[in-house]
């Protein structure tokens, strides 16, 4: 075996506390990304690819790629996380990216990557750290209209598994986001000008911006719980349903996803599972042909359907 896939759902409300509706549910997540993590141990892997989304804490509306891999990168305090720099490996950084332009891809690239808890908490969930493995953050963009198509999306993650497979190493591949879930993400046309400013404008977010930012979606959270507030509930419907298409490998059926669907049905952070169908497209380029779904529950207090799929090949 040579390739290993784990897709997740993350929610930085796992990390806070919140009181849980149903405790077993969030036990058993827990449990699981725990075997996913003693699992990644023993494959003992010589990289760990992380597909990951950014929160408007690290790649701004100044200027949004779609796709972008960091030569060096270092997590951001959202959250309340520990910071500091994760462990790239540089050259093989850098001739990923010559690669997929050999390939007709334009993937950004970044000497100084900020990466927030879409793929720290990953990192500290299955790994115990930022540095234990060596890491190459592959950052797409989810959350800042217009966003890539679902088909450039898979043809990315195709392409970037054939430039791994070439590497003679083994490697974990990690989607992480998704399922269906609202938070309150602000939405550039839709905010007043002091709020369009932080979308658009390069900035590291201070600690009471940070703290503000996260105590409205802790509010969000205890609000839909109690079927209050703006947000939509995760949908069960949408997410078995995009379950049932990535578990059959028929992902060229999501090429048909629209941004206004997901939108109105799964909500505006859906848009992440972006992340699982590049992870699941290398990893098909590496040689992974078998994947099984090991947690989904929804998970409101987390405003989230929560899910594990794992794959080896």
């Amino acid at each position: 075996m040579t390739v290993q896939l784990i897709c997740c759902s993350h929610s930085p409300l796992m990390v806070t506390g919140i009181e849980a509706t149903e405790a077993d549910a969030q036990a058993e997540f827990f449990r699981e990304l725990d075997s996913c993590a003693a699992a990644l141990h023993k494959f003992n892997p010589d990289l760990v690819v992380v597909f990951g989304p950014d929160h408007f804490n690290g790649f701004f509306y100044e200027l949004m790629p779609q796709f972008c891999i960091g030569t060096a990168a270092e997590g951001s305090k959202d959250w309340h996380l520990e910071s500091g720099a994760l462990r790239v490996p540089r050259a093989l950084a850098l001739a990923c990216v010559r690669y997929l332009h050999s390939c007709d891809f334009d993937v950004a690239i970044s000497h100084d990557m900020k990466v927030d808890h879409g793929i720290t908490i990953p990192l500290y969930k299955l790994t115990g750290a930022l540095a234990r493995y060596d890491v190459l953050p592959v950052f797409i963009n989810c959350a800042a209209d217009p966003r890539p198509s679902f088909r450039r999306v898979r043809a990315f993650g195709a392409a970037l598994g054939a430039f791994l497979a070439q590497q003679d190493m083994r490697v974990t591949l990690v989607g992480s986001g998704g399922l269906s879930h609202d938070p309150p993400t602000p939405r550039l046309e839709q905010s007043p000008p002091e709020v369009t400013r932080r979308l658009i404008e390069r900035h590291t977010p201070t600690q009471e911006e940070l703290d503000a930012r996260e105590n409205r979606v802790i509010k969000a959270a205890r609000d839909l719980v109690r079927g209050q507030g703006p947000c939509l509930p995760p949908s069960e419907q949408w997410d078995r349903d995009f379950l049932g298409t990535f578990l059959s490998a028929k992902h060229e059926d999501f090429d048909a996803l629209t941004d206004a669907e997901i939108d109105r049905v799964a909500g505006f952070g859906a848009h992440e599972v972006r992340t699982w169908v590049a992870a699941a497209a290398a990893a098909r380029e590496m040689g992974q042909v078998r994947s099984e779904l090991r947690y989904y529950h929804l998970v409101p207090e987390w405003i989230t359907g929560m899910g594990i799929v794992v794959g080896q090949g």
